[in-house]
């Protein structure tokens, strides 16, 4: 058990202990998983958690950080397998050791309010750049709404994942994960991949007529 007279090393290290067990934690048994539950999992006291990060709201926001960078740092190969936001996170369930990453990100989702939405804030802000790359290396077609088209790409895929999420039960099997997104990813990438590049509208006149009645000018060809 750590103490609070630990040196500036160990409380680093501490910190780290408690970050990687509340991640697994809430990804197991969802966003109301009780910090001793936490500390107990760390091999810390529960008032040590507080030490470091002043709350329940401080450890859950400091887990949004750290699985946003995760996401960061993975997201660039995702771009070719489409799925967007889904693809990404099913990539790293199968990556060993990041399938706590991923339950926590649907965790946090699942439970909603002001820190779910920065949490899908962050993932949108990436899509728009990784979108924004794909038009310079000439895979993906320059849009209109840029920061639109990424938003609802990244709400599609996480909608349509929590509505298929295994944790509907109160707990999650971190084990299982990574073979159920395995299965899921299979159902969903020919048919969204189809409609990536060969579009469900067989002409744009929809989209003309959309166009047109917000600007008043027909679009170009």
């Amino acid at each position: 058990m750590l103490n609070m007279s630990s040196t500036p090393g160990e409380e680093l290290t501490a910190r780290s202990r408690i970050l990687r067990a509340a991640v697994r934690r809430f990804a197991a048994d969802g966003m109301a998983a009780p910090l001793r539950a936490v500390a107990a999992d760390a091999g810390v006291s529960a008032g040590l958690i507080i030490h470091h990060f002043g709350s329940r709201d401080g450890l859950r926001e400091a887990c949004d950080a750290h699985v946003l960078a995760v996401a960061r740092e993975n997201k660039a190969p995702v771009l070719g397998g489409g799925g967007g936001a889904a693809a990404m996170l099913t990539q790293l369930a199968q990556v060993e050791g990041y399938a706590p990453v991923v339950g926590y990100v649907l965790r946090r989702l699942q439970a909603g309010g002001p820190l779910a939405t920065q949490l899908v804030d962050g993932f949108v802000g990436d899509a728009v750049e990784y979108l924004r790359q794909g038009e310079a290396a000439g895979v993906v077609r320059p849009s209109r709404y840029p920061e639109a088209r990424a938003r609802v790409l990244t709400e599609q895929a996480l909608g349509a994942l929590l509505l298929q999420l295994p944790a509907q039960q109160e707990h999650l099997d971190l084990d299982e994960l990574p073979a159920w997104l395995r299965a899921y990813s299979e159902r969903i990438v020919g048919p969204l991949l189809e409609v990536y590049t060969e579009p469900l509208l067989t002409d744009r006149s929809l989209l003309d007529s959309y166009v047109e009645s917000r600007t008043g000018h027909t679009p170009e060809p």
